[in-house]
């Protein structure tokens, strides 16, 4: 994991900060962080990076060095000297990493002073919001991809820094593996690399090349056979090492195309590998995947094994970003709310809690209440810009989504791996209804609020009015 400190944040919130110091106004609030839109035009999204945020959260601390830096900027010598103890004493609620979700319901609710929520505010959105981005765009590559291997070869088009974290958000949305060596150092998951095409042009003749990289690295060995001339020369050359690799005991695991009609290729280069008898070798394919490309492969009965997904992936095209923002609900004892000429920006307020609703066979039936924190049941629920929209949802089971994982600035669980939390989500998203897994016009998850929480945010948008 990187290393932060609680200089990774915007100016603003410092300069937020020095103010509520000066002025004594360092009271509780309650900050909650949502999206408003889904992305990539999908049904639902992967929740993630909830375990590296709190990871950091717990010890993010003012360096002597970031001390000495903010003195350059007029922060004053008095809140300087509050910084250089600072800690995050605060507790957060929240959906498990991996869970589905949706717009609008809180995903997360930070409960603190005001000093310590709005300095962790920069760094919770730049990890929730990248993870959960990417997250998503790898489960909808897997729902397209069905059980054929996955892999992440982003690391060299994401932005910077960004692709360590892509990786392993990549795996809590269902791949299997990456390229990227330190992340997968650091989280355990299993990485897996070819060879590029200056492997092959580095020496005077291609099957030089395979038989030395087959010599050298025979374990999971795979040919890239696309530098010159696919059937013509790279693959004979391929199969050729092939060959002498079953005479040495080993076998081939699989050559890759990284360029051409893929399709067309793949299904030459199977009947060629069959017709050698090495039925066992499998096809790789790469070059600027997406869901939409790997779904037009899978239409076309592509005998494709493994996928090698990059830019796309790692970078969250077409959207580069997820919305997810961070509101104060709550403060000094008292409900905030924030007004716009657009229904859809006013924000909730008060302390809340999130319903998924299901019957009790714990099927889904695509709906989450929004309640406040002290309702615990909800018998109508609202939509939040059409009210005239409501559904009942008394007698069906409600599950509360929003849960304690950290109190007193503590993480109240064990740490959970990024494979436990792949698996978690891999669990929840089999127990979404398919119309909303959809890759084409998902069907719309049905987020609404409570009677209670309806009245309460009309009551204060009608008291900042007058």
């Amino acid at each position: 994991m990187f290393q932060f400190t609680a200089t990774y944040t915007d100016l603003y919130q410092l300069s937020m900060a020095q103010v509520y110091f000066n002025k004594n106004q360092n009271q509780q609030a309650v900050f909650d962080y949502f999206f408003r839109k889904l992305p990539f035009n999908g049904g639902y999204a992967i929740f993630a990076g909830l375990e590296e945020l709190i990871s950091i959260i717990e010890d993010l601390r003012f360096s002597e060095k970031d001390i000495e830096y903010l003195k350059q900027h007029d922060f004053e010598p008095e809140f300087l000297a509050y910084l250089k103890d600072f800690r995050f004493r605060g507790s957060i609620n929240a959906m498990p990493e991996g869970e589905i979700v949706f717009p609008t319901a809180p995903v997360l609710q930070v409960e603190a002073n005001l000093i310590e929520a709005q300095i962790i505010e920069t760094i919770l959105l730049n990890t929730l919001n990248f993870q959960t981005l990417i997250a998503t765009k790898a489960s909808r590559i897997r729902n397209v991809a069905g059980d054929k291997t996955l892999l992440d070869f982003g690391l060299r088009r994401a932005q910077g820094p960004g692709g360590y974290y892509a990786s392993r958000a990549a795996m809590i949305g269902g791949f299997d593996g990456s390229s990227n060596v330190i992340t997968g150092r650091d989280y355990g998951f299993p990485i897996s690399g070819t060879m590029a095409h200056a492997f092959v042009q580095s020496y005077d003749d291609e099957l030089t090349a395979f038989r030395d990289f087959a010599e050298h690295r025979p374990k999971n060995c795979v040919l890239l056979v696309d530098t010159y001339d696919t059937l013509k020369s790279g693959m004979p050359n391929a199969i050729t090492v092939a060959k002498e690799m079953e005479q040495r005991g080993q076998k081939l695991l699989a050559i890759r195309l990284d360029s051409g009609d893929l399709a067309y290729l793949a299904k030459r280069c199977r009947k060629m590998l069959d017709d050698a008898d090495l039925a066992y070798v499998k096809i790789a394919a790469s070059n600027q995947l997406d869901e939409y490309v790997i779904q037009s492969l899978q239409n076309q009965n592509a005998p494709i094994d493994v996928y090698g997904v990059g830019t796309n992936l790692v970078i969250g095209k077409p959207n580069g970003a997820l919305d997810g923002v961070y509101k104060l609900s709550f403060a000094n004892g008292k409900p905030r709310i924030k007004i716009s000429e657009s229904i859809s920006k006013v924000t909730l307020p008060h302390k809340k809690q999130v319903y998924r609703i299901s019957t009790e066979d714990h099927t889904l039936i695509g709906a989450d209440a929004i309640a406040l924190a002290n309702e615990n049941s909800v018998s109508r629920m609202y939509h939040p810009v059409e009210p005239f929209k409501n559904l009942s949802i008394e007698g069906l089971k409600q599950t509360p989504m929003l849960q304690p994982v950290m109190q007193e600035g503590k993480r109240l669980y064990p740490e959970k791996s990024v494979q436990e939390v792949a698996a978690f989500s891999k669990k929840q998203l089999a127990a979404l209804p398919e119309e909303f897994k959809r890759f084409d016009n998902p069907h719309i998850y049905k987020v609404g609020i409570s009677n209670q929480l309806k009245e309460e945010r009309d009551r204060l948008i009608a008291a900042h009015k007058n």
